[in-house]
């Protein structure tokens, strides 16, 4: 947990420094194709400290993390046998990959819709839409829904409440923290139960 708050705590201060938006970037991208930690540790804090920026903060981490959505499909369209394997294997999804393909053809737009906008991890969306070839105007657009949705709402209530969250996470650290790995590892559970 001390690692984490230090993160937290870090976070804070990285969201004041001039480069702070391009952090939030980067973890953005990496977070839709490789990268096991979602935007919204970095996001959340950073609204927090500049709430002002709430709206821009959730656009650029909407932006980038479709953009990086685009390069997880890539690597499930073109790199699968190669990249894809190893994020597979390392996500241990390996042995569902094949019962995915087939409700992934009745149902892929859902995948992408609820997983962008849930804590699932989004890089096996992304990456399984490119194995699986989802049409790519579809997917980017269900990416901008549900990233958008997602990233939007959140902004929109630590603007609305801001500090009180602040105050709240700060009390309820802790509790918080181990609640984001629950719903993190369900997600997970969820989709290698499929």
């Amino acid at each position: 947990m001390k690692i984490i708050r230090y993160l937290y705590n870090w976070t804070l201060e990285q969201s004041s420094k001039k480069h702070a938006s391009w952090f939030l970037a980067f973890i953005s991208f990496i977070e839709s194709s490789i990268f096991p930690i979602p935007p919204d540790v970095v996001l959340i804090p950073m609204i927090i400290a500049k709430r002002t920026k709430a709206f821009i903060l959730a656009f650029v981490c909407t932006t980038f993390s479709v953009l990086g959505g685009l390069f997880g499909y890539l690597i499930g369209f073109a790199l699968f046998n190669s990249v894809g394997i190893i994020l597979v294997n390392f996500y241990g999804m390996n042995e569902y990959i094949e019962n995915l393909k087939e409700y992934y053809s009745n149902y892929g737009v859902w995948f992408v819709l609820i997983a962008g906008f849930t804590p699932f991890p989004f890089k096996i969306i992304t990456i399984a839409s490119g194995l699986f070839q989802l049409n790519l105007i579809i997917f980017i657009l269900c990416s901008v829904v549900a990233r958008g949705c997602r990233f939007y709402l959140i902004a929109f209530l630590l603007y609305l409440f801001g500090e009180t969250i602040k105050n709240y996470i700060d009390k309820y650290f802790n509790i918080l923290t181990i609640l984001f790995f629950i719903f993190l590892i369900c997600g997970v559970l969820f989709l290698s139960y499929l």
